[in-house]
Parts: structure tokens; C-alpha cells; sequence
């Protein structure tokens, strides 16, 4: 049924995004209208589609960072906004706009890419390198903070135009991007994927914990170092193009779980990819037709729906955990049928007069 659903959301997602706006495409005349001359075959061609195609490889990439972060930190709250990569990411490309900095539009995902590992690494020496992911988390969010704190003061530094453009940026958009957005995100993929590939057996060692990961053979430190510098190399670019768009990478990997509890960590990896690029392309319609000719941030609307959406799936995942715990009645036991008693219960002590 998931699989149904999902193709269906992403079927009516694209058909709306090249159909729907001014001018308005009948479905029917979507494919003669590709590449031909004339108004509609420049707006479906030059502006629709690639928006279009930003929107899926922007969502999958923000919905596999959201994986690679929860699983490696074992946290669902583990999220790029909770961490400090979006928001130095964002900083990183704030920051030349405001201080009228002339910088070349190759080198913004190098600036975000910047931003974002400083933010990463800062998270990672305050915690002690990952000893612990509660730790981890708890910085990061405290670092995030910090960072968000250093755009506000760009924001009161930046004149009203310039005001305008960074808190567009900030709430993320889709906004008049072009084939050109897209093609540089393409090297970044090339290096992403492979390190994905090579990243999916040590999360799902990580997953039986730290212990249980120690005595397989993976130094968890490290492995935590490299799964949040591939996050990096997958958020960074995505924010330099398109700005933070907010919580795809908390909702994209509890969908994963949800719909598919026994996926693994393969599975998990490539759903989240998949449900996070029909979430920011299902967004992105009404950011362009709620209030047209208006265009809202894309990131308001996936923040809009992705926190109640995630909270509800998040607690019904606790629920069923809790509803799949072994009871006392099934452990097993030890001892013969008169001492019997459940295997994790303490052996009692003896009292100082009974030794």
C-alpha cells in the first residue's frame, strides 16, 4: 500500500508542477509542450521543470542526512536543524550577502559546505567527538542556537533589501531556479552517493549499540565523524541552492520507519531518500499557488506540516514499542519449577544475619 501511495503522491506531485500556474498546461499537452517554442514551452521547459527536478534531488538529499544522523546518533530527534549544519550552512551564505561581498554564485555551495562543517565540528569537539550521541545532540542544539543567534545579528546588520533576501533564504525556496541549480548539485551527488553506499553497513551496526559495535570491529567515534561529514556533503549543497528547508530530514526517515518497521538500515536509507523528495515536492505547490501570484517559502510549508506530522509518528513508534516489549510473564526463567524465577531479575541478597 506505501509503495501505491507514494507513487500516486509523486505522479499528481510533478503533473501539478508543470500544469498548474500561469500559464496553465492541460496534463494531456504536457509532453508536446516540452521543448517546443512558444510561452508555455518556455516556462514548462526553462523554469517549471527544473524546479521541479531541484525540488526531488533536494528532498532525497535532505531525507537521507535526516537517516544518516538519527541512525548513527540513535535519536530520532537527531535532525541537520538540531545539530548546527543548517544553520551554519545558512550562515556561511549569509554572511558574504550581508557584508557586500562579491562571491561568485560557484562558490556558494562552498561557503555552505564551510558553514556547515564548522557547525558540525563545532558540535562534535564540544561533545567529545560522539563519545556519547545523547551528548552530541545536546551540543548541537546548543550550537545551532548560537549560529541562528549570529544570523539575527546579520539580519540587523542588512539593509531592507538585503533583509528581505536572507529571510526568504532562511525559510528555504524554490523560487526561480534553473537548470544551472540543478547541474551543481550533480558533482556533490557523485561524491554523496558512494559514501552512502560504503556508510549503510556500519549504521546498521551502530544500531545494536555502542558496545555491540566496539566488539564487532567499528571504532563508533570515527564512524559518527564520517556519518555526519557525509550529512554535511548532502545538506550543504541544498542549502547554498535552495536555503534550510526546515524538518524534511526529521519527517523523511519516520515515515521510512513507520511504513516499513523492518526495513534495516539499507531500506530505511532509500525510503527516506524517496518520501523526502515527494515531501518537498508536494510542498512546493502550494508555496506557488496558495497565495499566487505571491510565492511562499517552500520551508514553511514542509515545517508546517513535518512537525505535527513527525510528532504523531514519533509517538504512536513509541506506543508500539512498548507494545512489542517482552513481559514478565515470557522471559525466561531460571531454575527448577519451584525457584523458577525471570532471568533479568536480580539475585537477591542475602541479609547480613543469613551469611
Amino acid at each position: 500500500m506505501a509503495p501505491v501511495c507514494l507513487t500516486a503522491a509523486a505522479v499528481v506531485g510533478a503533473v501539478c508542477a508543470l500544469s498548474l500556474g500561469t500559464p496553465y498546461v492541460p496534463p494531456g499537452r504536457l509532453l508536446a509542450t516540452l521543448g517546443s517554442d512558444g510561452l508555455a514551452g518556455l516556462v514548462v521547459t526553462e523554469l517549471r521543470l527544473p524546479r521541479m527536478v531541484l525540488a526531488l534531488v533536494a528532498g532525497a538529499c535532505l531525507g537521507a542526512a535526516g537517516l544518516v544522523l538519527q541512525e548513527a546518533l540513535r535519536n530520532p530527534l537527531a535532525v541537520p536543524e538540531m545539530l548546527g549544519v543548517s544553520s551554519g550552512a545558512a550562515l556561511g551564505v549569509a554572511a558574504p550577502l550581508v557584508l557586500a561581498l562579491s562571491v561568485p554564485l560557484g562558490l556558494q555551495p562552498f561557503l555552505a559546505l564551510a558553514g556547515a562543517a564548522f557547525g558540525g565540528l563545532l558540535t562534535l569537539v564540544a561533545a567529545g567527538f560522539g563519545r556519547s550521541p545523547s551528548s552530541v545532540l545536546l551540543t548541537g542544539a546548543a550550537v545551532a542556537a548560537a549560529l541562528q543567534a549570529g544570523l539575527l545579528v546579520l539580519m540587523v546588520m542588512a539593509d531592507q533589501l538585503d533583509l528581505q533576501l536572507i529571510y526568504r533564504y532562511l525559510l528555504g525556496s524554490l523560487s526561480a531556479r534553473t537548470w544551472d541549480d540543478v547541474t551543481g548539485l550533480l558533482p556533490w551527488l557523485a561524491v554523496a552517493v558512494p559514501a552512502l553506499v560504503l556508510c549503510v553497513p556500519v549504521l546498521g551496526v551502530l544500531r545494536l549499540g555502542d558496545d555491540d559495535a566496539r566488539a564487532l570491529g567499528v571504532r563508533v567515534e570515527r564512524a559518527r565523524v564520517a556519518a555526519l561529514g557525509i550529512a554535511v556533503v548532502l545538506i550543504a549543497p541544498v542549502v547554498a541552492v535552495c536555503g534550510p528547508v526546515a524538518w524534511v530530514g526529521f519527517l523523511a526517515p519516520h515515515l521510512a520507519r513507520r511504513l516499513r518497521p523492518d526495513g534495516g538500515a539499507a531500506g530505511w536509507l532509500v525510503r527516506s531518500a524517496l518520501y523526502g523528495a515527494v515531501v518537498v515536492l508536494c510542498a512546493d505547490q502550494p508555496a506557488r499557488l496558495a497565495l499566487a501570484p505571491v510565492e511562499t517559502p517552500v520551508g514553511a510549508w514542509t515545517a508546517l506540516v513535518g512537525v505535527p506530522v513527525g510528532v504523531v509518528l514519533l509517538k504512536r513508534g513509541r506506543r508500539a514499542a512498548k507494545g512489542r516489549g517482552p513481559t514478565r510473564a515470557a522471559l525466561p526463567v531460571q531454575g527448577g519449577p519451584l525457584g523458577a524465577r525471570p532471568v533479568d531479575d536480580p539475585v537477591p541478597l542475602l541479609r547480613k544475619a543469613e551469611r
